[in-house]
């Protein structure tokens, strides 16, 4: 076990450099499986859930490495069915694009049900109407979810909830099936685009990612590519954030500023600067900033993984504002941790009202999971004293070496083993 030592009152100064999208990356590596050839994946976080789904495909049989630089050499052509590793596939969530990967080109599929951090629960009944759309039979039992098919096949699909899990899940079981898919209300998530971006360059045919309509007429055969990822817009969202949250002066390079659109949006209106820059964007942070109402909601509104570092950066606001959580039902589990430190907060079902005060207090608190751990470090850095963030390894999931960006932005910051 491991944990960050975190002593505040260090404005951010300097440039960081974003990450590759870890919520691309995992699907993009369970795509390969339809290739049954060899990918050159560029660009991807050297984060614990790549690492992990790297062990999965090792197990299924794949041939594959991954450098200091984030590439990803793999070859599934060895992969005869897939029978994912229940010790493995559920420490992520992810792990649940393999049943659409391997439905796709084995026409067969087994995993356990998602893994990963706690936010509520997490139905994949949508991934379920989408293969059975396509001519699949799924079956749950002893704790496993089984997919079979004797032969898949185009058809129009209305998905009931907007779902990026779903939409891309269904992409990946539809891009070998006979015959043209629809995929109504559809998400329209960037990482969304990734995936079919890459399914393209493998020789699929794709159109309308990005829109809620996406259409996929089957083909044959897939082949091998060298694709590299976009960059993480979460991760470079949390660094504006924790910019502004400091009264510091960042230069948050390697992004693709449209997709940050939403957080910029927000972030100007409580009196913050952000200024675009090509593929950069420069933060900077008065001494006071003004309360704002949050509400999280599917793309391109404010993003669901970015409500626990924003409620944060609000306890300094000057008023009070009001967060409403739409998209995952148990996202407040990193409030009481955060009234240790001296936020006023009221939470009442999904709106959490915040009171902004002068300064959070240090404390020892716990990481909830990956995006409320990293809402405590933010809260670290603008605290009085010396805070300790338990469960680093929640961090660890899906941000990219945070203490030694943060370091090299002025934090003072170190993990330590207990």
């Amino acid at each position: 076990m491991e944990k960050l030592l975190i002593e505040g009152g260090t404005k951010l100064k300097g440039k960081v450099k974003i990450s590759g999208f870890k919520n691309a990356a995992l699907p993009i590596i369970a795509a390969t499986l339809l290739a049954g050839d060899k990918c050159t994946i560029e660009n991807l976080p050297l984060i614990k859930d790549v690492i992990v789904y790297k062990e999965i495909m090792s197990k299924l049989g794949a041939d594959v490495s991954l450098n200091n630089k984030g590439v990803m050499e793999i070859d599934t052509s060895k992969i005869k069915k897939c029978n994912a590793p229940y010790e493995l596939a559920t420490k992520i969530r992810a792990s649940y694009y393999l049943l659409g990967a391997a439905l796709g080109r084995f026409s067969q599929a087994q995993a356990p049900p998602p893994g990963g951090c706690s936010i509520g629960n997490r139905p994949i009944d949508q991934h379920i109407k989408g293969f059975e759309a396509l001519g699949a039979k799924v079956d749950i039992s002893h704790g496993i979810i089984n997919c079979t098919a004797e032969k898949l096949k185009g058809e129009k699909i209305y998905l009931d909830v907007v779902t990026v899990g779903a939409t891309i899940n269904i992409m990946l079981a539809s891009v070998l099936t006979e015959g043209k898919t629809v995929i109504e209300n559809a998400a329209k998530e960037p990482h969304i685009v990734d995936v079919a971006n890459f399914l393209n360059a493998m020789g699929a045919e794709i159109r309308g990612a990005g829109t809620d309509v996406i259409r996929v007429q089957g083909v044959n055969k897939l082949k091998g590519c060298t694709y590299s990822i976009i960059p993480d817009q979460i991760e470079a969202g949390t660094y504006m954030i924790a910019t502004a949250a400091t009264g510091g002066e960042v230069i948050i390079d390697n992004v693709i500023p449209t997709h940050l659109e939403a957080i910029t949006a927000k972030l100007k209106e409580m009196n913050v600067e952000v200024k675009e820059y090509g593929d950069s964007i420069k933060v900077y942070a008065p001494q006071k900033i003004k309360s704002v109402d949050v509400k999280t909601l599917p793309y391109p509104g404010f993003p669901t993984d970015l409500q626990q570092p924003m409620s944060v950066l609000l306890c300094h606001a000057d008023g009070t504002s009001i967060v409403t959580e739409t998209v995952s039902e148990d996202r407040f589990k990193y409030v009481d941790e955060l009234k240790r430190m001296g936020a006023r907060i009221k939470v009442d079902g999904r709106v959490a009202v915040i009171q902004g005060i002068n300064k959070l207090s240090a404390a020892k608190v716990a990481a909830s999971d990956l995006r409320g751990g990293v809402a405590m470090v933010i809260a670290g850095l603008v605290a009085d004293g010396v805070t300790e963030v338990e469960n680093a390894y929640h961090i660890d999931r899906g941000y990219e070496r945070l203490e030694n960006k943060l370091l090299s932005l002025g934090a003072k910051i170190k993990r330590i083993k207990i």
